[in-house]
């Protein structure tokens, strides 16, 4: 009898301590040190927009022809962002600068930032670009990748309290304002959701323009994106993370979406839909291997590193809205961590446009 009760009594022992043991080496493993944007990073970052933003060769127009009278120069086509190899990667790489200048107003080259900055976006180079749009068959050009970038763009120079900032901001408002439009013309069209991994992506698109109604009190297109957003995804399960990321992807389907929903979505609703949507996010243990790059100097092959940077900013976007999901921001750090030393200024098929992307991941890991 004695022997069974020491037996019962170290077998209570011996569980105690395993829950001691437990509750010292909890599932979720500490998480990494934070990359951050650092003053350093911020001056080499801001260099690769600064060689670009008024090179305007090579360059890919994605242009429609519609008579000859469309046959100009990058320059005289498109004034104000006419550099950086496309149109899409010169409007942000205009947001870069602005989002450095106002994050870091020490950053090298200030001035000459300064400079370049009003010298494109200026009120005649701006009419240039409405012109563009005001062009038989051009209304829906860069929709929505291209759109997005420029309110993201049109949002940051609002949000800064600076007198150039202003400038800018009234320069660039007949376009905010044509973009404005072509969502709110557009989303009532668009039946079904684009789910791809490169510039359609719908969920992106919604994304940033959600971002610029908040911020400018902009309730018919907040309206707007909020129905749409709720008419697109609201019923999704399951999706595929396994599956990605595709070839040549620089966003991830699955997380551009819950991006969105994190948005749009009260925390207790989109805590419920993100269980539905994407299960294994909760789990402790989750990881997500970083995109593979074999060849950089490949503009397609290095969209992954793209990839990269995006994930990593909807990780942070996820684990800073909702309780339980720190553990997401060790899977953002790495993600970061593979593709940031890549970047650099000797190749111009991935520098004319990841600046931006590691400079947005890094800015959503300080939020």
């Amino acid at each position: 009898m004695k022997l069974q009760t020491l037996t019962a009594v170290l077998l209570i022992i011996l569980l105690l301590a395993s829950c001691k043991k437990e509750e010292k080496n909890p599932a979720e493993a500490a998480l990494l040190p934070p990359i951050t944007l650092t003053l350093e990073e911020a001056n080499r970052l801001a260099e690769l927009p600064m060689h670009c933003m008024q090179t305007e060769y090579p360059n890919r127009l994605g242009q429609t022809l519609n008579d000859s009278t469309h046959l100009r120069l990058p320059r005289e086509l498109h004034p104000a962002f006419y550099g950086c190899f496309d149109w899409h990667s010169s409007v942000h790489g205009h947001w870069s600068l602005v989002k450095l200048l106002k994050d870091y107003p020490e950053i090298e080259g200030a001035d000459s930032i300064r400079q370049q900055l009003l010298e494109n976006i200026s009120q005649e180079n701006i009419a240039a670009e409405v012109a563009y749009f005001e062009m038989e068959g051009n209304a829906n050009y860069e929709r929505t990748y291209g759109w997005a970038w420029l309110l993201k763009l049109a949002e940051e120079l609002r949000s800064w309290d600076d007198p150039m900032a202003r400038t800018l901001e009234s320069n660039l408002e007949p376009l905010t304002g044509v973009i404005v439009q072509g969502y709110i013309n557009f989303l009532p069209k668009l039946l079904y959701p684009i789910r791809v991994g490169e510039h359609p992506n719908t969920a992106f698109g919604l994304s940033f323009a959600w971002d610029y109604a908040v911020a400018t009190g902009h309730e018919e297109l907040k309206e707007l994106i909020y129905r749409r957003a709720q008419e697109y995804y609201a019923a999704d399960e399951d999706c595929p993370l396994t599956w990605e990321p595709g070839g040549s992807d620089f966003l991830s389907p699955c997380l551009e979406e819950a991006d969105l929903m994190r948005r749009v979505l009260s925390e207790e609703d989109f805590t419920i839909w993100l269980k539905k949507f994407l299960p294994e996010l909760a789990d402790k243990d989750f990881s997500l291997e970083p995109g593979k790059v074999v060849d950089r100097a490949d503009g397609k092959l290095v969209h992954l590193d793209g990839v990269n940077f995006s994930r990593a900013w909807c990780l942070y976007g996820i684990a800073n809205t909702l309780p339980g999901y720190e553990h997401l921001k060790n899977t953002a750090r790495e993600h970061i961590a593979y593709s940031l030393p890549a970047i650099t200024d000797d190749n111009y098929e991935g520098t004319h446009w990841l600046g931006t992307f590691a400079i947005y991941a890094l800015n959503s890991a300080q939020q």
